[in-house]
């Protein structure tokens, strides 16, 4: 009997919460509520399942997916974090060593010579950019046009109602976008490794010069992309394309200065020269250098990670004399290296329109 008698207690006692919620439900506002809220959820998946999808942003998911699940794409990722955590190690065990021998952790730029600094066994991080950027620039995009013809998808696509330029924009707005997302993520990664292990965090201006910085990386190897894009246009064969685009990457990256100090070591003045000689000649080697778009990226990534850089060229006694010797505000520093960034970008800007109109130009035949 108690046991009988505990079991309708207790349903009498679950009774009580499901009569009180029953009797909300009977109110007039709640009624109302619950209308309201059920006819928005049934307008949202009404607005879904009527939403069509813009081609070009269809396009661009796919060239995504396809990037992400390349083994390509995995290895060059693996060699990148690779470099850049050894890159990591070197910098913060520096860092940490200097910190302990000197106050170097009143620098207020302190935090910034986590990618710069460096012992000499490895290149501190944006020297590892610099030599990694192209390869994975051109391996996004060697085979973008070539292989969708070789495989005979190209005329399927184009025989789809989409426009031409859908297909070459969202190939490089898909790679684009891949390379911006992994960029910022090993940044802030290497910004978040040094906040906890060296216990610093970044100021305002050191924030933004990192992501400057990071930009400034983007848009280098945008242009590799597009350079690549454009051989997968021109040729026929993705391993052609391969090929031709890294030995342009070659020529500029090790020939290039060899040519340079050819021509340096034949125009050097001999004897005794005036000022202005001397600062025209360097000035000229300096202008030959920065045909190249990796001489571009450096002096500009040197000036935004160093504030302390004043100048990328050489100086005159006149124009060095009365000058203060302290670190370049942000703004300062991005007029230095305006012509840096301006030049990246026409050599991006001319890549993509040569390859925008051949593309746009190209006579497409099914197999």
């Amino acid at each position: 009997m108690t046991s009988i008698t505990d079991i309708l207690k207790e349903v009498r006692y679950m009774e009580k919460p499901h009569n009180a919620l029953e009797q909300l439900k009977v109110r007039p506002w709640v009624t109302r509520m619950t209308n309201r809220i059920s006819g928005y959820m049934a307008s949202v998946r009404d607005r879904r399942m009527r939403a069509v999808v813009h081609p070009f942003w269809v396009i661009v998911q796919k060239e995504i997916a396809d990037h992400v699940r390349s083994w390509r794409f995995n290895v060059l990722l693996f060699l990148i974090l690779l470099t850049c955590f050894g890159s990591l190690y070197t910098s913060i065990t520096n860092l940490m060593e200097e910190t302990a021998k000197s106050k170097d952790d009143n620098d207020p730029f302190f935090f910034l010579k986590l990618f710069t600094l460096s012992d000499g066994t490895l290149p501190p991080f944006h020297v590892f950019i610099g030599f990694l950027g192209p390869l994975l620039g051109i391996g996004l995009g060697f085979d973008a046009i070539n292989s969708e013809q070789q495989a005979g998808t190209l005329s399927r696509i184009m025989a789809q109602p989409i426009h031409r330029d859908y297909l070459i924009n969202a190939k490089f707005t898909a790679a684009l976008m891949v390379i911006g997302i992994m960029f910022f993520s090993l940044g802030f990664l290497v910004m978040g490794f040094g906040m906890v292990i060296i216990g610093i965090p970044p100021t305002a201006e050191e924030f933004l010069r990192v992501v400057f910085f990071l930009l400034l990386s983007v848009l280098y190897v945008a242009f590799w992309l597009n350079l690549s894009v454009l051989l997968s246009i021109r040729f026929r064969q993705a391993a052609t394309s391969a090929l031709t685009a890294i030995a342009i990457w070659l020529f500029f990256t090790v020939f290039y200065q060899i040519i340079v100090n050819l021509i340096a070591r034949a125009l050097m003045p001999s004897g005794a020269v005036s000022p202005q000689q001397l600062v025209g000649y360097e000035q000229f080697i300096l202008n030959l250098m920065r045909i190249v778009p990796s001489q571009l990226y450096t002096d500009a990534t040197t000036t935004l990670l160093v504030p302390s850089v004043r100048s990328l060229g050489p100086l005159t006694m006149e124009q060095a004399y009365g000058a203060i010797p302290s670190p370049l505000p942000l703004g300062q520093s991005l007029m230095i290296v305006w012509p840096q960034l301006t030049g990246l970008i026409a050599a991006t800007v001319v890549c993509f329109a040569l390859s925008y109109v051949s593309f746009m130009r190209r006579e497409i035949r099914s197999r």
